[in-house]
């Protein structure tokens, strides 16, 4: 079990370098720069033809109660793939075919009463959108007849194939990563992603591809490091334990663990078991969390878990690969989550999160740096494919990938076309204009 975790942690690796970008001529940023301003020209004609080939809705999801934003809402427009999801303030943004012009789109979050509402009623800007808190007794409904919360999980493990859609899918997805400095933002990548998803009953991993991307860094905010995330996208893709179960779990080592029932619960008109589950040996880091499995099929709706990291000197070696000498980096916080969305009756990824958050002490240094990495991926379409080999390309990315180095491109508001993406928070965005400046000053 331990080698298990210890191999999880090398997928999800960051990487301490001492900063190396005043290496950087002036003149050779200039030849980027125009390399970059060249690349968004032409992209803005061929979006500038897209977007008269869609319509964008933008709004914000609260609850109904208080008006506080709701995150992580997803939005879906019944009766096809095209969906999208609320970004930490609530705020989201739909891009539908200009030929769909009518239909419903329901909104839905775990602790909220889904809703539906017609695509006419939605507004090119400002669409309110209010979600009442679930407050049904759930204890009381008659579907809930498992008594035994293991035999539950083994059980949701034997369906998986009855439950899930097996068969290759191609799926568009969005990505975003961004490091924090304590409350700042210092680096930001963002993706729009192609994700050759394989059946869940073969052991052939998915492959990731690349159509379009950007990336800022603050690098004055970086003090005298670079912290980067190794693995990008991948380490949201495997934290589908479905199809990944030899990074967090398998059916054969459930005894491993101690699994209790939480209050059941209702999301998007399903009543769900809600397990909770923690490893028994805990002389290692050890995992614990909560799995959300639909009580009439015993699908996995929903997974949150964390990695308790009080092993200081253990959980440092399994995520840092590279530190400078005098520097002691740890992680204190690992959290994860996975939902899966339905589509006629079978469950497919749509959702991946993660949030690592790390300690930095120097020598001789009274105070320490915090800095947090959040990544998270969206499925935002999706489509059965044929199952033929895949052509690759030098788009596809393998799973040591550090975006960070890897991806480039630009703030141009069109740059994104038709793709529908998690809304950028403000802070980021302001985050991102603000180094774009500081990059013209420079020169």
């Amino acid at each position: 079990m331990h080698n298990l975790l210890i191999f999880r942690g090398e997928i999800i690796l960051l990487t301490l370098l001492m900063k190396a970008y005043k290496s950087f001529s002036i003149s050779s940023l200039f030849t980027l720069l125009s390399f970059l301003l060249i690349l968004g020209n032409t992209q803005d004609i061929h979006a500038a033809k897209i977007f008269q080939q869609v319509t964008e809705y933008k709004g914000e999801v609260v609850n109904s109660n208080t008006g506080d934003p709701v995150p992580s809402a997803f939005i879906s427009v019944e009766g096809t793939n095209i969906s999208t999801v609320t970004n930490s303030e609530g705020e989201f943004s739909l891009k539908v075919p200009g030929n769909v012009t009518s239909g419903l789109v329901t909104i839905s979050n775990l602790g909220y009463q889904s809703k539906s509402l017609p695509l006419d009623s939605f507004q090119r800007e400002n669409t309110r959108i209010e979600l009442a808190e679930s407050v049904e007794e759930l204890s009381e409904v008659s579907i809930f007849t498992a008594t035994d919360a293991k035999a539950l999980v083994r059980k949701m493990f034997a369906k998986a194939g009855d439950n899930l859609v097996d068969e290759p899918a191609v799926m568009t997805a969005f990505y975003r990563e961004a490091i924090r400095k304590r409350n700042r933002n210092v680096s930001l990548s963002e993706a729009v992603l192609k994700i050759y998803k394989k059946p869940y009953t073969t052991p052939s991993k998915d492959e990731i591809s690349v159509s379009k991307a950007r990336k800022s860094v603050d690098y004055e905010r970086l003090d005298t490091m670079a912290l980067k995330l190794r693995g990008g996208p991948f380490n949201n893709l495997y934290s589908d334990l479905l199809k990944y179960p030899e990074y967090f779990f398998q059916p054969e080592e459930l005894d491993d663990y101690t699994f209790t029932f939480d209050d059941p619960a209702f999301i998007n008109n399903k009543y769900l078991y809600v397990v909770n589950f923690e490893m028994k040996d805990k002389s290692y880091p050890w995992y614990y969390g909560k799995l959300f499995i639909d009580a009439e099929t015993n699908a996995l709706v929903k997974a949150s878990y964390n990695l308790n990291v009080d092993n200081r000197k253990i959980a440092s070696s399994m995520f840092v690969r590279k530190k400078p000498s005098g520097v002691r980096l740890y992680p204190i916080n690992v959290s994860y989550e996975v939902n899966y969305r339905e589509n006629d009756g079978k469950w497919y990824f749509g959702y991946g999160s993660a949030e690592l958050e790390f300690v930095v002490n120097w020598k001789r240094k009274l105070f320490n740096s915090r800095y947090t990495v959040n990544s998270e991926m969206a499925v935002t379409d999706w489509q059965t494919s044929s199952g033929n080999r895949i052509k690759r390309d030098d788009t596809f990315i393998n799973n040591a990938v550090i975006m960070e180095d890897d991806v480039s491109g630009f703030t141009d508001s069109q740059f994104w076309g038709d793709d529908n993406i998690i809304e950028p928070e403000k802070s980021i965005q302001n985050a991102i204009e603000k180094i774009q400046r500081q990059m013209l000053m420079d020169l």
